[in-house]
This record gives structure tokens, sequence and C-alpha cells, in this order.
């Protein structure tokens, strides 16, 4: 039954290939239908034209600009990793990146009064028996170098 099968099929392909009805009929095609060629050609012209030009330069950006890499950053005393120019102009001094890990530079911040009494539960006890003391204890406990120490906006060596 196999050897059938293979042999129809082999057999009606080869008789296929060599039939000159179909290339009759291709060519009574191609002289009915002549701008088929002209289309082509288009076609072809176009895939080629936007291959050619995407595989030259598939996503450049004309506004991007190169980061300086630190070569050796244990050499330095610099924290971070990456250097930029300040005000994106190339002749001024490169300046060090901050981390963004350990870093975050808010605008116009005001931190809040912090109070400790989580950090120790006998204070937490202190809180809870007199609110006057609370009071007094935030008031002391308020952390104004926070503010010192998060807030660079304006300072020296940030934007």
């Amino acid at each position: 039954m196999a050897s059938f099968v293979a042999r129809r099929a082999f057999s009606t392909s080869v008789r296929r290939l060599a039939d000159d009805r179909a290339k009759q009929q291709l060519t009574q095609e191609s002289k009915r239908n002549p701008e088929i060629f002209i289309l082509g050609g288009v076609m072809a012209a176009a895939l080629g034209g936007a291959g050619l030009y995407f595989g030259r330069s598939p996503t450049t950006a004309t506004s991007e600009s190169p980061v300086l890499k630190a070569g050796m950053p244990w050499e330095t005393e610099s924290s971070g990793k990456y250097k930029y120019h300040p005000g994106g102009n190339p002749n001024a001094e490169p300046k060090d990146a901050p981390s963004a890990v350990n870093t975050v530079i808010v605008p116009n911040v005001t931190l809040p009064k912090v109070r400790q009494a989580a950090a120790s539960p006998e204070r937490r006890a202190e809180f809870a028996t007199s609110p006057s003391l609370s009071d007094e204890h935030q008031a002391r406990d308020s952390k104004p170098e926070l503010h010192e120490k998060y807030n660079k906006w304006g300072k020296d060596g940030y934007p």
C-alpha cells in the first residue's frame, strides 16, 4: 500500500513538471496582464530599499549623548560609576553622577519631625502614659540634620 501511494505521488509531480500546458498558461497570463511585471518590480524595489535602510541603522537617535564611564572607579574618590558634563557642555569638566540607589534629590522639601519611639519599647510605654511627655520628646527628637542630609536642592555640587 505504501509503495502504491509513493509511486502515485511521484509520478503525478513528474507529470505536472513535464506538462507544457502550465508554461503556456503562464505565458498567456503575462501577455494578458503586463502591468504585473511593473508592479512586481516596484514592490521589489520598495522592499529592497526598506531592507537596505533599516539594515544600516535600525534604531539610531539624533539626541542621544554619550555617557562617560569611569575607567577604574576604585582608583578615584568617586562613589558612582558614571560621570556627566554639567549643563550638557562637553568642554566642561565631568562631574560624578550621583548613584540612583543611594541619593535622591527632592526639591523644596521640609521633612517632618521624627519621633524615635518606634525604636525602643520603653519609650513607647513612656509616650502612652504621659501625653505632655510625648510632646516634649517629639520636640526634642526632631531631626533638622535629616533635612540637611537629604535635601540637596540648590547646594554646591547638585543641579
